[in-house]
């Protein structure tokens, strides 16, 4: 025992003497990739500038315009709209889904590599090919995806729907698979019903999967840019565009030094939204969660 514990001693020493070495390189690309840019960030919301070395201090001047930008709350309402209607859509389908598959059935292996795929395809293709299939469709009506603002925001929802589901579906998959057998089968024998033990036993045991798909779901909503741009680019008017596309749109599309600190302004609002909105969900969700 005495030797043992010598040993692993002799094998924990070197690694505690040179851990620093091999922890540094990873903060210091941490920084200088992430902490940095983000300081810097704030500090240009505050100023006027075409590139960071010409900045004008402007004080709070560049948030008073974000928040009387009309053009930046209708993204937000288009933003939170399309994030409630993601999550609860995304996923429902994607536990249904993959309660079903975990259901004994043939086929179980094939059906989810199929419905995970889409998740392989980048936004901006799978805006593109969307957008035809869609123009297709509506051509048989007289009428195009971007014509009106109600096409274009289902047919985002349809878009991400349709490349999110399979991600979430495995991820529910392995939280059911998790379910204690001995908890079924109490269940079973106790006498309840399929919705009873769905409602009762499994959904409290797949919380943390819950928690887990609800919090992907939502930051991606939010965080949504490359389907927006490729599928209606805002159209029509701007009715349809989100606020990473807002963001990009102010801060590239126009030119000014004036513009850059006010897109940058609008960058850190959204970040510090995207941050609090999360915390929360992730506190209401995890408190109910069952402790195992």
């Amino acid at each position: 025992m005495a030797k043992s514990k010598r040993n692993e001693n002799l094998v924990q020493r070197p690694i505690r003497k040179f851990a620093p070495i091999f922890i540094l390189p990873t903060f210091a690309a941490f920084f200088i990739g992430f902490v940095w840019p983000f300081l810097q960030g704030i500090y240009l919301s505050f100023c006027k500038f075409n590139t960071p070395k010409d900045a004008k201090w402007v004080g709070f001047g560049n948030y008073l315009k974000v928040f009387s930008d009309a053009g930046f709350l209708n993204a937000f309402k288009n933003t939170a709209a399309f994030a409630v209607v993601s999550i609860v859509l995304i996923n429902v389908i994607a536990f249904m889904i993959a309660y079903a598959l975990t259901q004994k059935m043939r086929g179980a292996n094939l059906f989810r590599t199929v419905f995970f795929m889409p998740n392989l395809i980048g936004g901006v293709v799978l805006g593109y090919i969307w957008s035809m299939i869609f123009d297709g469709i509506l051509r048989n009506y007289s009428t195009y995806l971007t014509a009106n603002a109600t096409y274009g925001f289902w047919g985002l929802v349809i878009l991400v729907a349709w490349q999110q589901i399979g991600y979430m579906m495995i991820i529910y998959i392995a939280g059911l698979q998790a379910v204690p057998g001995d908890m079924l089968e109490a269940a079973e024998i106790d006498g309840a019903s399929g919705s009873q033990t769905l409602f009762r036993v499994i959904i409290p045991n797949v919380m943390p999967s819950i928690t887990i798909c609800t919090f992907l779901t939502l930051t991606n909503s939010f965080k949504l840019f490359d389907q927006n741009l490729a599928l209606t680019g805002g159209a029509p008017n701007h009715a349809t565009e989100m606020l990473a596309l807002n963001i990009y749109q102010n801060f590239y599309a126009r030119s000014g030094a004036a513009w850059k600190g006010i897109g940058q302004a609008k960058a850190v609002v959204f970040c510090l939204m995207v941050i609090v909105i999360s915390l929360v969900q992730l506190r209401a969700t995890r408190s109910k969660e069952v402790q195992q």
